[in-house]
């Protein structure tokens, strides 16, 4: 069945149907990892969005649910070059084809997924439409792309009730804006049983319970949406537990201490992003996810610092706060999927988590 992506500046690429028929209006973003397009596909980060893979052949390992990030897929849609029908993996479980059929998710192939790639990088993140409609019309279609906005998605992919990974030395209070698996996984493997909180429960509720340290989570959309997120961090940040956050995380941390955010013009994705510690000069390469940063000359330095940068374009990719135990970064080092370089990240964390325990 033939399908269409078509962008709110007027490009058209025809294709072939692949997933669910229909037909949706999203964000249209690219990641350009090699591997782990089931990672990707399963990111809460990508909700309101439809995923352009940059890598010509996509599920050529078909579908394994132990890597799955989250219990469903969170993507409007997905557009490859081409995908493998066969896939040869003894741990997958069934192809990427009949996944996206089962999860109603709509999506294209046989486009040419590099010149949509430039487009995006030489115009900006656009809005588009996947349509199995050989008649659309398209003053229609242009109205609907120009009217679509990404919003409430942090409400939309958060838990409802709060859950908990049982046993360990430190008690962590991890709010899920989105969460990925790992973050808890990453913990818990670290001796830490994980309490995890919906995205709006109160700052008092979770101070209650007397953590040893918060984890604030990645997550999709605009951080300045969030802002009764952003009063509850405040209140976090003066309480002198320890904190650490990932991606959407960070930048609601920056805003909650006054600092400002903007939206990049085609975001950050894919598994191959170089990060420098500003502090040992040493460079990661980094797993990324986020299409929003925080504005390096807003930061006010008597209360953090920057400590790591994006090699590629010097933005802002870590900050450490000087007054409290908080440290963000923008980039993922629970990895999934991507280099491993940065989960160390995960240890300075338990480490300000054991210094307040002898503190205390």
């Amino acid at each position: 069945m033939k399908a269409f992506l078509i962008l709110e500046d007027g490009h058209v690429f025809e294709g072939t149907s692949i997933g669910a028929s229909g037909e949706i209006v999203s964000e249209i973003v690219f990641n350009t990892s090699m591997t782990g397009y089931l990672e990707v596909l399963t990111d809460p980060s990508y909700a309101g969005q439809a995923v352009c893979m940059t890598y010509p052949l996509i599920g050529n390992y078909g579908i394994c649910n132990e890597d799955m990030e989250s219990l469903k897929p969170w993507p409007d849609g997905f557009i490859v070059r081409e995908i493998s029908r066969m896939p040869s993996n003894f741990r997958s479980q069934l192809g990427i084809q009949e996944f996206l059929e089962k999860n109603g998710i709509p999506g294209i192939m046989g486009i040419d997924t590099r010149t949509l790639a430039k487009l995006l990088r030489e115009r900006g993140t656009m809005n588009g439409m996947i349509t199995t409609d050989c008649n659309y019309d398209m003053n229609k279609v242009m109205e609907k792309l120009k009217s679509y906005k990404c919003q409430g998605v942090v409400k939309k992919v958060t838990c409802t009730v709060s859950s908990k990974l049982e046993g360990g030395k430190y008690k962590v209070a991890l709010m899920d804006f989105g969460a990925k698996q790992n973050i808890a996984k990453s913990l818990h493997m670290r001796d830490c049983e994980v309490t995890v909180y919906p995205a709006f429960t109160k700052a008092e509720e979770i101070l209650a319970t007397n953590p040893d340290g918060i984890m604030l989570s990645n997550g999709p959309g605009d951080p300045k949406e969030c802002t009764e997120i952003i009063e509850e961090l405040k209140k976090l940040y003066e309480s002198d537990v320890p904190i650490f956050a990932i991606c959407l995380g960070h930048q609601l941390m920056a805003l909650a201490k006054g600092a400002d955010t903007h939206k990049m013009k085609f975001g950050h994705r894919g598994a191959n992003h170089p990060v420098k510690d500003l502090r040992s000069g040493k460079v990661y390469i980094s797993s990324q996810n986020h299409g929003y940063v925080v504005d390096e000359n807003t930061v006010d330095p008597e209360i953090a610092e920057v400590v790591f940068v994006n090699v590629n374009d010097g933005t802002v990719e870590g900050i450490r706060y000087k007054k409290k135990p908080v440290f963000t970064v923008q980039f993922h080092p629970e990895a999934c999927a991507g280099p491993q370089d940065s989960n160390v990240l995960f240890d300075e964390f338990i480490n300000m988590m054991e210094s307040r325990k002898e503190v205390k």
